[in-house]
């Protein structure tokens, strides 16, 4: 699936999505509002630690639909689990968000997702 200028253009733009992902228990389609995030010169999807649904139907289910104005993209989830890994995506991350606890909560319990575009 390739994706193209236009998308990306849109995404860099667009802090603010909505997804559409499956249910991992209904099979039916489940749409939430959520911030997306740029670290590592990619695209991420995360939250305050704890454990969240939307994370545990994109295990399920990673292929999930990204709402953009104007545009709707299939895209793949990519689970993060290697700590070296989340630890250089939230090393970037946490620092931004003024809110965030520490970055080793986050490390040890956020979900982390990749937006795998193409």
């Amino acid at each position: 699936m390739a994706v193209t200028d236009q998308a990306r253009h849109a995404l860099e733009r667009q802090q603010t999505v909505e997804i559409t992902m499956t249910g991992r228990r209904s099979g039916r389609p489940r749409r939430l509002e959520t911030w997306r995030y740029r670290a590592a010169g990619r695209f991420w999807l995360t939250g305050s630690p704890g454990k969240r649904d939307w994370y545990a139907n994109l295990l399920a289910h990673p292929e999930f639909t990204l709402h953009l104005v104007d545009l709707d993209l299939p895209v793949r989830a990519r689970p993060v689990t290697d700590p070296d890994e989340r630890a250089l995506v939230f090393g970037e991350l946490v620092p931004t968000l003024d809110w965030a606890e520490s970055l080793e909560t986050w490390i040890a319990g956020s979900p982390l997702v990749e937006i795998q575009l193409d």
